[in-house]
């Protein structure tokens, strides 16, 4: 849900394809919402990347910050299984039209399911560098697993966010 003056925290904007010519959905916000992609590469995965995408230690990740009226508020690294990314633009340092979800659908994977685990804890240093923070300030952290209807993992996205302004909500459909 959107809050008054806070980004959209409503996940399912975030793993489904848009519509053509549309803008991804943090952009899509207003103009103060925008983000700076800092890295785009194959990495060694994190652990909980790792087990997330099913223990797969090689991946490509998209790194970003995400600024509201151009304050940094979420850090957010992306991994795909090379598998995905590997010759698509996931692997290349440039915006995606649309956003990623909208680029993975075309290449077949779409969301079938997601689960979002979320946690809070101290911001590293440079999270806090990055986030304007002070050192150790708690921090919201978000890991968010994207999977096929054959129950593939497709995506992996961790991010790291500013507490205050920020509003989670989840809505289940059941049966």
């Amino acid at each position: 849900m959107s809050s008054r003056s806070g980004p959209n925290d409503d996940s399912a904007s975030y793993v489904t394809a848009r519509p053509a010519g549309a803008s991804d959905p943090w952009t899509a916000q207003g103009v103060q919402a925008t983000q700076r992609l800092v890295e785009v590469g194959e990495v060694s995965t994190p652990a909980e990347v790792a087990e997330a995408l099913g223990e797969q230690v090689r991946a490509v990740v998209r790194r970003r910050i995400m600024l509201f009226d151009d304050v940094p508020v979420e850090l957010t690294d992306s991994y795909y299984p090379l598998s995905v990314a590997a010759g698509t633009p996931l692997a290349e340092k440039r915006k995606i039209r649309g956003g990623a979800p909208t680029l993975l659908a075309e290449l077949g994977y779409t969301a079938h399911e997601v689960v979002e685990d979320v946690s809070a804890g101290p911001a590293t240093a440079s999270e806090a560098k990055a986030l304007d923070l002070p050192s150790g300030r708690t921090v919201l952290i978000l890991l968010r697993t994207t999977r096929t209807a054959d129950g593939t993992p497709f995506e992996v996205s961790r991010m790291v966010m500013r507490p205050e302004g920020r509003h989670l909500r989840y809505r289940l459909l059941v049966g």
